[in-house]
C-alpha cells in the first residue's frame, strides 16, 4: 500500500506567519500590562525650572582649561571688588573672615570712638628719629626720654583699653566666643585712625 500522503500545505506552510504570530501575541501582552511611568528613564521626569537649571550649569561649564582659569580670575576680581567695597562701608556679607562677627564689629567700634595713645606712635617716632640725629647732646638725651615715655604711655594705655572692652564684651555678649577680640582691638589702635581696615563707622565721643 502506498504511504499516506503527506499535506502539501503542512510542508510548504508560510514561516512568516509562524514567526508572525508569537510577536503579534507578545505585542498584545505588552500592550495589556500597566507600564510603569519610571520605566524607560528610571526616573521622575524633571520639573521645567529643574530642566532649565540644568541646562544652564551645562552652558555654563567651561570646555576648556583656559575658560576656567579665566572664570576663576574674573569670579576673584568680583570677591576682592566686594570685599574691597566692604572694608570702606563695613559691610558684614563681604568683610575677611577675621573682621567678621558682632563681636569684632564692637571691639572696632570701642576703639575707633576714642583717642588712643598707640595711634600716635608713628607722627611721634618719626619726631624722636629727627631729634635723635641732630649732633647735639641734649637733644638726644630728650629723644632717648621720649622713647621711654612714648613707650610706657602706649602701654598703660593699652592695658586700660583691654581690661575696659574686655568688660564691655563680657556685658554685652556673654554667650559668644570672643577668643582674639582683644588683641584684635590693640592691633587696631597702632593704626592711624584714617588708615583703619574696614573703615571707622563711629565718630570719636560717639558710643558704640
Amino acid at each position: 500500500m502506498p504511504p499516506h500522503p503527506v499535506p502539501l500545505g503542512f510542508v510548504f506552510r508560510s514561516r512568516a506567519k509562524e514567526e508572525k504570530a508569537p510577536a503579534d501575541k507578545a505585542q498584545v501582552t505588552d500592550s495589556k500590562q500597566t507600564r510603569d511611568p519610571q520605566a524607560p528613564k528610571g526616573r521622575p521626569t524633571p520639573k521645567r525650572s529643574e530642566a532649565q537649571t540644568q541646562r544652564r550649569s551645562v552652558a555654563q561649564t567651561p570646555s576648556t582649561r583656559k575658560e576656567a582659569a579665566k572664570r576663576q580670575r574674573d569670579e576673584r576680581r568680583v570677591q576682592m571688588e566686594k570685599q574691597r567695597q566692604a572694608l570702606a562701608n563695613g559691610d558684614e556679607r563681604y568683610l575677611p573672615a577675621r573682621d567678621k562677627g558682632p563681636v569684632r564689629k564692637f571691639a572696632r567700634d570701642f576703639v575707633d570712638s576714642r583717642f588712643c595713645v598707640a595711634e600716635f606712635f608713628l607722627p611721634m617716632a618719626v619726631v624722636i628719629l629727627v631729634l635723635s640725629m641732630v649732633r647735639v647732646g641734649s637733644l638726644q638725651n630728650i629723644a632717648l626720654l621720649l622713647w621711654l615715655v612714648v613707650i610706657v604711655m602706649i602701654v598703660v594705655d593699652s592695658i586700660g583699653i583691654a581690661i575696659r572692652l574686655k568688660k564691655q564684651l563680657a556685658a554685652r555678649f556673654p554667650d559668644v566666643p570672643k577668643k582674639g577680640a582683644v588683641a584684635y582691638a590693640l592691633m587696631r589702635t597702632l593704626q592711624m585712625r584714617r588708615l583703619r581696615l574696614p573703615k571707622p563707622q563711629v565718630k570719636r565721643g560717639e558710643r558704640p
